[in-house]
């Protein structure tokens, strides 16, 4: 089987990860899929190949060298975004690229253009898996576990290259943030490991937002509006004065690089109650940490003007920046580095405006920078991954095997 069958086959599988169902895995269709992948990595004869009762599957590729080599894991999550249906994916090969606009949905006036998305002329030539318009694809992260698995499969049939034991963990939920919380670190058993979940070609991440979720609830006082000077009080108007006190221009449309945001997510309310939902985010843990305290101080602004009791707060962490754990261990950065030039890409470290299993995991204890899986334009119908940069992920896997061999 082909990386690009093998992908094609893995985003038949409906695998959308739900928040709210409180269980793990959070869909019942992850399970459904790692199953599947067991079978299949059984089939190919490795070992120690086990799936826990919350849909974590871990599996062994053996040394294949007398060496005394550094046990290396490649991570991948099976779940795809709550944002858009993953439920019957039809994906299409555009053959050779020309650089022009591609009709996902021609009954819909559905089109994914260059006008729109300039990195699709970075791919012209090449083959790009698309959508049909109406569904993701699922690339993130489905494109990083085929990855994997070719990369293990290139391995077995390639003796030559010397490389030691190799661990492979694919997870659940990592799009809802709960992806590293039941990994078992001890039992995966690697000094240091790699995710497979970034964009573009040559991406390497070894920095991530500091992240929290925060909650609002306003609570107002309902009279009728016949009778309500100087009684009501309206929830949707105090959260509106809440968020038009934030700065305007801290917010993911407005910022870039190592700017952090505050991102209004969801609010819904009537009279009586509304609440609000943001998720904070900054790579400097000092930032972090103040535009918490500006949530604090603004909620606690409000119970000034309305009463107290009118806002409370809910501010939950959910995961740091990995650079502090990765920084005493920056070999494995190094080699990733070197991994990637030698597939001949230029290698483009970055921080990652967003978060990571990897980061969790590092904090674990279990250093895991990230890197790209090829895909671009995550969670939407728009999104596409070129095959090239499939192989090319697969290659710089196999080379991070053999480098970590020859370097023992």
């Amino acid at each position: 089987m082909t990386i690009v069958e093998r992908f094609l086959k893995y985003v038949g599988f409906n695998t959308q990860s739900n928040e709210e169902s409180g269980v793990t895995p959070s869909t019942p269709g992850q399970m459904v899929f790692a199953r599947y992948l067991k079978e299949e990595l059984e089939s190919l004869n490795l070992t120690d190949v086990s799936l826990d009762d919350n849909g974590y599957l871990f599996a062994t590729l053996p040394s294949n060298t007398d060496k005394a080599v550094p046990v290396v894991g490649f991570i991948a999550h099976m779940d795809t975004s709550p944002d858009m249906s993953g439920r019957d994916v039809k994906p299409r090969i555009v053959r050779a690229y020309d650089g022009g606009d591609i009709v996902l949905n021609e009954g819909q006036g559905i089109v994914l253009s260059p006008s729109q998305f300039p990195e699709l002329l970075d791919h012209k030539g090449e083959d790009l898996i698309v959508t049909d318009g109406t569904t993701l694809l699922g690339a993130d992260d489905k494109a990083g576990i085929a990855e994997i698995v070719s990369a293990i499969v290139y391995l077995q049939q390639h003796p030559e290259i010397e490389h030691g034991t190799i661990r492979i963990g694919f997870n659940p939920d990592e799009e809802i943030g709960l992806g590293a919380h039941k990994f078992d670190v001890e039992r995966f058993g690697c000094q240091w490991a790699y995710t497979m979940d970034g964009g573009e070609v040559g991406e390497l991440e070894y920095e991530n937002f500091n992240a929290a979720s925060a909650r609002l609830t306003f609570r107002g006082r309902n009279v009728h509006p016949g009778s309500a000077k100087d009684k009501m009080i309206n929830s949707l108007r105090v959260a509106n004065r809440f968020i038009s006190m934030l700065p305007p221009l801290e917010t993911p449309e407005h910022t870039e690089g190592y700017e952090g945001f505050y991102h209004l997510t969801g609010m819904e309310g009537t009279v009586e109650q509304t609440t609000v939902n943001y998720i904070v985010r900054d790579h400097d843990r000092a930032r972090f940490e103040n535009r918490k305290k500006t949530l604090e101080q603004l909620a606690d602004k409000i119970n000034a003007e309305y009463g107290d009791g009118t806002a409370t707060l809910e501010l939950h962490d959910q995961y740091y920046n990995m650079r502090q754990q990765i920084e005493p261990v920056m070999h494995v950065v190094d080699i990733a580095r070197q991994a990637i030039s030698d597939a001949g890409i230029t290698p483009q470290v970055r921080a990652i405006r967003g978060g990571t299993d990897g980061a969790q995991l590092s904090f674990k204890g279990l250093p895991c920078p990230n890197l790209f899986a090829g895909g671009l334009n995550f969670h939407g119908r728009y999104e596409f991954v070129p095959v090239q940069s499939m192989e090319k992920a697969m290659r710089v896997i196999v080379n991070i095997a053999s480098l970590v061999a020859s370097r023992s």
